[in-house]
């Protein structure tokens, strides 16, 4: 579709894709070699419907009721059964571009030709995401495996007419009345259809997806950060050197440092340091290890983005149906795959945005600042300055900490010991999201204090590339001056780190940084 939209056939999306669809709207639309696909498995699966003979998905129970056959008569009722009973989400609504995302990976799915739904029930799936429809989807209801059952049957509720969904405005409404609104007709679900609109992954795909292209902003960002305190602490930039990074050969690393570079370049305050009486040699770990933490976490990410773009060539479905039209069992919709990554994610998380808390802390201590004002306070004593900034960068750190601890590690049986391991990995997922989050606000206050401190530094300058940042900072929060309410400025600061204007301010002078 180019850029009408995005074309969903049996190959995989793009991480971007996925991002596009989920977050800014893009259109869908079905290859015809999808559709043929499509095609071809729903004959399959008719033929199987009218042998006498049980097949698993098709003409029995299922779970630990799979050994039951179903009467032909019964089937269609069976099939709105499994959605109805297995909408049973609870707690706060999900996301709009979570669920945009998990609707679109299901859709993908559909389209490799392996599910056996019939074509309509596809089309209609892409026609909900076209029309801004958003079936409404709760926070508890997966246990990771045989997919994110409960979020995937409130999507498949909707496709039947049935439940809430919000529109395009945002309004929560009957979902009939939606659809019939944006001239849709509710699917009528024919044999196979509820398990195979249920048994997938892709609710923790879609926020694995959106989280690493989250973090891969968010790790640029973190550089930046660290390069401003460097430059404010008046530490060393001979530890970024590419000779010393070299001996530790790990990619991150090398990347990070290289940007660290590039950032210090061309320095007053840097330079204003480098001579024979300098006695800074060895800067505090948060600065002169800076390449090595951020780098790990870039190492971690290229990882998760290994695992995510599997998944995302993946066909998840118990059962499938497969090219020669055998209708097979399989145990595909475990998470643990995708939980791993997820878990994974979080300890970078975590960790970068712990340095990031130590510098700041260190730029406000007047012990440890080399000259810089108490908390950069305008008048310390009579004014805090940044100094609870910190504490709630502190506060963030705490909590990241604790979301560090792995949901992938438990498991809870279900379904009458049938389903006796679980993945956990949408609440992988829904953690994750909160850490990328937090991490977003814990490098938005070092930047917003690492500028005052830069300023503060005057009448030596600061680099081309950190003085771009803080020229772009200053459009949206006020130079240093006398305490005023900091809350408004935090939230601008965060806003800039997580639409990459901060980092983009900082490429109009180095280019593209990694």
């Amino acid at each position: 579709m180019g850029d009408a939209g995005v074309e969903v056939g049996p190959e995989p999306l793009a991480l971007e894709q996925v991002a596009a669809v989920a977050r800014d709207g893009a259109k869908v639309a079905l290859s015809d070699g999808a559709l043929k696909l499509i095609g071809e498995a729903r004959a399959h699966i008719e033929e199987l419907s009218a042998r006498p003979t049980p097949v698993y998905g098709v003409s029995t129970g299922f779970g630990a009721l799979a050994t039951r056959h179903i009467a032909p008569e019964l089937r269609a009722q069976l099939q709105l059964n499994i959605v109805r009973s297995h909408a049973a989400g609870s707690g706060a609504e999900v996301e709009r571009e979570v669920v945009r995302a998990l609707m679109l990976l299901r859709l993908r799915t559909l389209a490799t030709g392996r599910t056996g739904v019939q074509p309509v029930t596809a089309r209609t799936l892409a026609a909900l995401l076209n029309a801004g429809i958003t079936p409404q989807v709760f926070e508890y209801g997966s246990l990771g495996c045989s997919g994110d059952l409960a979020p995937l049957a409130h999507v498949a509720l909707a496709l039947i007419g049935e439940g809430s969904v919000r529109d395009a405005s945002g309004e929560l409404r009957p979902a009939a009345d939606a659809l019939r609104d944006a001239g849709i007709t509710p699917v009528k679900l024919g044999a196979k259809e509820g398990l195979a609109l249920l048994n997938g992954t892709d609710g923790m795909l879609g926020m694995l997806v959106l989280a690493v292209n989250d973090l891969r902003r968010l790790l640029t960002a973190a550089d930046l950060a660290a390069a401003m305190s460097v430059e404010a602490l008046l530490g060393t930039d001979r530890v970024f050197a590419a000779d010393l990074q070299n001996l530790r050969p790990h990619p991150g690393q090398a990347a990070s440092a290289a940007n660290l570079r590039a950032l210090l370049a061309d320095s007053q305050i840097m330079e204003s340091h480098r001579g024979p009486d300098c006695t800074r040699v060895q800067d505090a770990y948060s600065l002169r290890c800076a390449p090595q933490v951020h780098g790990a976490a870039r190492d971690t990410l290229a990882h998760a983005e290994l695992v995510a773009g599997r998944e995302l060539a993946s066909a998840v479905d118990n059962p499938v149906v497969l090219p020669d039209g055998r209708v097979e069992s399989n145990g595909n919709f475990h998470g643990a795959p995708v939980a791993y990554v997820l878990d994974f994610l979080a300890v970078p998380a975590a960790d970068v945005a712990s340095m990031s808390e130590r510098r700041t802390d260190r730029m406000l201590d007047k012990g440890r600042s080399a000259g810089l004002p108490a908390f950069l306070a305008d008048d310390p004593g009579v004014d805090s300055g940044h100094m609870i900034a910190q504490y709630t960068q502190a506060a963030i750190v705490s909590e990241l900490k604790r979301l560090a601890v792995p949901a992938s590690a438990d498991s809870i049986p279900s379904s009458a010991m049938q389903e006796d391991h679980v993945s956990m990995g949408w609440s992988a997922a829904r953690k994750l999201r909160r850490a990328v989050d937090g991490l977003a606000q814990v490098v938005a206050v070092e930047i917003l204090t690492a500028a005052r401190a830069l300023e503060l530094r005057t009448p030596l300058l600061p680099g081309p590339a950190t003085a771009s940042v803080v020229a772009r900072l200053r459009e949206a929060v006020p130079p240093p001056g006398p305490d005023r309410y900091l809350a408004p400025e935090i939230a601008a600061a965060t806003a800039l780190v997580r639409d990459g204007s901060l980092v983009a301010a900082a490429e109009a002078v180095t280019g593209p940084l990694s």
